[in-house]
Parts: structure tokens; sequence; C-alpha cells
């Protein structure tokens, strides 16, 4: 297995790149504000906090030198026993590399590969801001009631309806607290916007 370095907690101090919007938001995965330049750079962002097989990541960790240039790493992700070097822009001449005599993969993200990802990340924009809004307010009893109700593909709205008697924005902060976690899907995110008919599902055990 590779020896997992987890060595990445802050970025790289550099100044904001001319024209480039900064963004910042906050990381649930890592539990601090993390700030983005650029839309790319924020899209992947969004997937990465959307992905539950990312256990971890940092924004702009390193610098690469390739043919005596340096190229910035947008971010490292840990997910596994993988470490990845994501860089987003043009294809990468390198598919791995080494740091501090740390292995690491490189993947290059494209325009092209966020493009096709936008439904699904704009799902994610409207729903990170409800889980972050409703941490240490979710109780695990609610959690628990949440999994156990939804034993097949379920709407939202349905979901609301059978719990109608607690918080409404709680409600619908612990069943995106579960999908942030991957023990609930929503296929559906991927292709259309997330509404009361956006249907839930019980992410099925694969032990």
């Amino acid at each position: 297995m590779t020896r997992l370095t987890t060595s990445f907690h802050a970025p790289v101090s550099m100044a904001r790149p001319r024209g480039s919007r900064r963004i910042e938001i906050y990381g649930l995965k890592l539990d601090r504000r993390v700030q983005c330049f650029g839309e790319a750079a924020y899209g992947q962002w969004v997937c990465l906090e959307a992905d539950p097989s990312i256990q971890t990541y940092c924004e702009r960790p390193a610098f690469l030198e390739i043919d005596n240039e340096k190229l910035l790493v947008d971010f490292w992700i840990k997910q596994g026993d993988q470490e990845t070097l994501l860089i987003i822009g043009e294809e990468c001449s390198v598919q791995n590399t080494t740091l501090a005599k740390a292995y690491y993969a490189v993947k290059t993200i494209s325009q092209n590969e966020l493009a096709a990802a936008q439904v699904w990340i704009e799902n994610w924009e409207r729903i990170l801001p409800i889980i972050t809004s409703c941490r240490g307010l979710v109780a695990d009893t609610l959690l628990k009631s949440i999994e156990k109700l939804i034993t097949e593909p379920m709407q939202l709205s349905h979901i609301e309806r059978e719990l109608a008697t607690s918080e409404p924005t709680i409600v619908r902060g612990a069943i995106f607290t579960l999908l942030h976690r991957g023990q609930l899907r929503a296929p559906q995110l991927l292709t259309e916007p997330l509404s009361f008919l956006t249907r839930f599902e019980p992410v099925k055990d694969k032990s």
C-alpha cells in the first residue's frame, strides 16, 4: 500500500494571479476557509467536496518543476490509498512525480471536463452552504431516522413530509449531510437541478 504523506495542510504563499477572481468558501472536509483563484479552481473545489471518496485535499499545495519551468498544482487529494496532484488546464507532460521523497500521481482536469459537470457543480453550490450552516445542529438521531426512512429512492418532498415535526431547514441539512458523507446517493443531481422532486436513495452495502 502506498504510504500516505498527508503533508499538505495549507496552500503555498502566493499573490492572486492578475485577472483572476478570488473566491473564499468554507471547506467542510478541512474545517477551514478555502481560497480559490478563478472559476475553474472553484468548480473543481466543489467537485472535491461533493465526492465522498475524497477524504481530504489541499488547494495550491506546491509547484512542480517541469521543463525548467514552475507549474502550480491546483489541488492535492487523498483518495483511498492514493495521493494525486490535480492540475487544471492543458494536459500535463508528466503523469507522476516525487516531492520530498513522496510519490504522487499527476492528473490533468480539462476545462471541458469541468464544463460537463456544470449541473452537478451548480447543485452542490446550493447544497454545501446548507450543510455548513447546519453544522452542530443536526442530531445523530435525526440522521439515523433519515437513513431508516430511505430504504428506496424517495423524493425530497416526501422525506420532508415524513419528518414534518422537525425543523425543515435542519431536516434538509441532515439529508445533505448524509449525501456529503456518502451515506445517501442522488444520481439526478448529475443532470437535473436540485428540486423537491430530486430522489435520494440508500447506498448499497458493498461489503
